[in-house]
């Protein structure tokens, strides 16, 4: 695949509602790692991990040429990022088909997105 292009698998985790419980949470763990080892199987690997809650947040931001911090997330929302993918694929549909594993591998919504930047391997 040395054409292929980058797309990033974002997981949309609801801030609301009941977490998983520790059972469930071992299920969906195991999911995601044999997941991870699919895409390292078929090459499409390239990075992935979770990120802590917003409220571990903190916020930096440029003010009249200085840069102000704040603590948590600027706004309040339904869903946040609540962890990415960055994965190898010839094509949208092959990153969508990526997507839909792990749609089922989380239980999450993952949304989609071709990725630009350079990404050293």
């Amino acid at each position: 695949m040395t054409n292929a292009l980058h797309y990033l698998l974002s997981v949309v985790t609801p801030s609301e509602g009941t977490p998983p419980s520790a059972d469930e949470m071992a299920r969906i763990t195991g999911n995601l790692q044999a997941f991870h080892q699919d895409l390292k199987d078929a090459g499409a690997w390239v990075f992935a991990g979770g990120l802590a809650a917003p409220s571990t947040a903190t916020v930096l931001r440029e003010k009249n040429g200085d840069v102000l911090t704040t603590d948590g997330p600027y706004i309040e929302s339904k869903e946040y990022l609540g962890g990415l993918c960055i994965v190898k694929a010839p094509d949208l549909d092959a990153a969508l088909e990526w997507g839909r594993k792990a749609v089922l591998a989380t239980t999450l919504p993952i949304e989609v997105r071709p990725f630009y930047g350079e990404i050293q391997e």
